[in-house]
């Protein structure tokens, strides 16, 4: 057998807001139906969704979830979120949907997330990355801490535990690296805007811009900075 296919069916509250938002991101309606059940395909490149609509589904409650894997999946989140930006004027990190950064999640898999308007995760790994640990990078004190709560915040959806958690580290790991210090300051913020923490969030990027970094650490930490930022200025500009 080769050359087999299969495409994940996810639940929706709304078809046409389900499509609207792949539209958004540059998918596009292949197939729509209205009887005898509401059905949809969307389609960007070889992703192909089916959406079907459910009456009195609750987004909040879905357990969809599918894995996508891509070649590129850094820039495929570039390309996502500024069309998000676009769309809504901010980047989306909160609610539903929301779309989340990529980082390192579990052994040398990396990738990021979106929530769909159906509360379904889409999943995007990299092709070809396995979950097998490299002990070379086993990550131990902060670090492992910060990769705790970004498996809690990002992969679970527990932004309060995922806060928690990093608080814990931070108290307990005072005199981590400067480099790990920021990490963890920075993912705060991140996780204090999504539970609309604002004052957390501005607090925890100051806190961040105020270590004493080589200009290599900064330069290496240039995209973390850069998010939190943009997130502490949305809230901001929204008073």
């Amino acid at each position: 057998m080769a050359n087999e296919r299969t495409y994940p069916i996810l639940p929706c509250r709304e078809l046409d807001e389900s499509i609207a938002f792949y539209e958004t991101l540059g998918f596009r309606k292949t197939y729509r139906q209205i009887r005898p059940n509401p059905h949809a395909v969307v389609a960007l490149e070889e992703i192909h969704i089916h959406l079907f609509g459910m009456e009195g589904f609750h987004p909040a409650d879905s357990y969809g979830s599918v894995i996508i894997v891509v070649p590129d999946p850094d820039t495929l989140y570039q390309d996502l979120a500024a069309r998000l930006r676009k769309s809504y004027g901010k980047l989306p990190v909160a609610g539903i949907p929301r779309i989340l950064r990529p980082r390192k999640k579990y052994g040398t898999v990396r990738g990021f997330s979106i929530v769909d308007p159906g509360g379904n995760w889409l999943r995007i790994y990299k092709l070809g990355d396995t979950e097998e640990e490299d002990s070379a990078e086993k990550a131990e004190g902060l670090a492992q801490i910060i990769y705790v709560a970004a498996r809690l915040g990002d992969a679970r959806g527990d932004e309060a535990l995922a806060l928690k958690t990093l608080e814990s580290g931070l108290a307990r790991f005072i005199d981590a690296k400067p480099m790990e210090l920021a990490k963890a300051h920075l993912y705060r913020a991140e996780l204090a805007v999504r539970i609309k923490n604002y004052e957390l969030a501005r607090s925890s990027l100051i806190a961040a811009n105020s270590l004493e970094l080589t200009d290599e650490e900064r330069t290496v930490l240039t995209e973390e900075f850069s998010h939190a930022a943009e997130l502490v200025t949305q809230v901001q500009e929204e008073g």
